[in-house]
């Protein structure tokens, strides 16, 4: 068990810097293109693919480990992402603090990567050690025992918080990251089951004549899609730092839970492992809280009027258009309107139509420039 488990442990460790450096791949892609006039040329560069193939890769990893360790271990270990990603983001993206602020953000998040390194030494060491082959049979008692019994439990609670989320229209970040959660919990379990049948499968031991295996990946692939579905959905009503925050902790505490009930994975475990895996799971908890808290927003985008010279066409982008203002030169443009309510309004001198017929070009002057009324050039 203990060769399995260090086998499961690695490969989660090692999947999760996968996709942590993938992340930060194809972001670095989209960053580098940002205002070209096509909104796919990522698909044409090396990075984004290699990227992709990382992504793929790490994801393997991860649904590989599920089979060789406990699912309260593995869950926990999505706090390497979090460590990587907060290291990667400086080396990739080129992320910089203010100078007034670098004191207070490098320090909590040092503080919080330790808490989260410790977090992960204690449970690892101190998490569970029983580990049973999960053939189909071994799925099927699992099935039909008392302690599954309990999920009927979260079934109710998934159908109240839906029906507050549809119906009453309780888009709080809880409600959206608890539905996540109740879902995650079953999708590690159908993951885990699925994961140690195919792994048994390749060993020798044919586990997919099995209905219980098809059964067990339907659910998998269902939960996954409505998981995605409410994470978008969050994701465009709240701060993505926030989300990755509340989503770690949310989600690994119900995968801990499942693991418990479902698999009994700490049914021969004493008092003290268990305290001290619970000790280094809330470590992690606040390590990841500290490294994303002090993540720098990204300014919400405002709406701004282009003009190309070449062809004289004013194009207006609105809060939609998701491309980094670009940095025109050589064409007409127009920053974000302020609000200047307080200050005189500049008044235009009379024009005829022959002196505009003369002056391709108009620039205004703003109305608190040290000249005032507008130039013609």
């Amino acid at each position: 068990h203990l060769q399995e488990n260090l086998i499961g442990t690695l490969l989660a460790i090692f999947g999760n810097l996968l996709v942590s450096i993938s992340v930060s791949i194809q972001k670095y892609s989209h960053v580098t293109l940002a205002g070209t006039k096509d909104p796919r040329a990522f698909y044409r560069t090396k990075t984004w693919w290699c990227g992709l193939v990382l992504t793929v890769l790490g994801e393997a990893a991860n649904f590989v480990s599920y089979a060789f360790a406990p699912l309260s271990l593995i869950a926990p270990l999505n706090a390497v992402s979090v460590i990587a990603s907060s290291i990667l983001g400086f080396i990739f993206l080129r992320e910089k603090w203010k100078p007034k602020e670098f004191l207070k953000r490098y320090v909590l998040s040092f503080l919080g990567c330790i808490l989260t390194v410790a977090g992960t030494y204690l449970f690892a060491t101190f998490g569970p050690n029983y580990h049973q082959k999960l053939t189909a049979e071994n799925i099927v008692k699992q099935v039909v025992g008392w302690p599954f019994l309990l999920y009927f439990l979260e079934i109710i609670a998934f159908c109240l918080l839906l029906y507050f989320y549809k119906q009453r229209n309780a888009n709080h970040l809880v409600v959206i990251l608890l539905l996540v959660a109740l879902l995650g919990s079953v999708t590690v379990i159908t993951v885990k089951a699925v994961a140690g049948m195919l792994v048994l499968s390749v060993q020798g031991t044919m586990q997919l004549n099995y209905p219980i295996f098809y059964v067990m990946f339907v659910c998998m692939v269902t939960t996954v899609v409505f998981q995605a579905t409410f994470l978008s959905q969050a994701t465009h009503l709240y701060d993505s730092s926030m989300i990755a925050c509340v989503n770690y902790i949310l989600s690994t505490s119900f995968a801990i839970v499942a693991g418990a009930i479902f698999y009994l994975e700490f049914n021969h475990e004493d008092i003290l492992h268990i305290c001290m895996f619970l000790l280094g799971c809330l470590s992690c908890f606040l390590g990841v809280f500290l490294i994303t808290k002090n993540r720098k927003r990204l300014k919400t985008f405002e709406p701004y009027v282009t003009m190309d010279m070449s062809q004289g066409i004013p194009t207006i982008h609105d809060k939609g258009w998701r491309a980094v203002q670009p940095d025109y030169n050589g064409s007409f443009s127009y920053g974000a309107l302020v609000n200047n309510d307080s200050v005189a309004p500049a008044t235009l001198p009379e024009l005829d139509h022959d002196q505009l017929a003369v002056t391709p070009n108009i620039s205004f002057i703003p109305a608190n420039h040290s000249k005032k009324g507008t130039e013609v050039s």
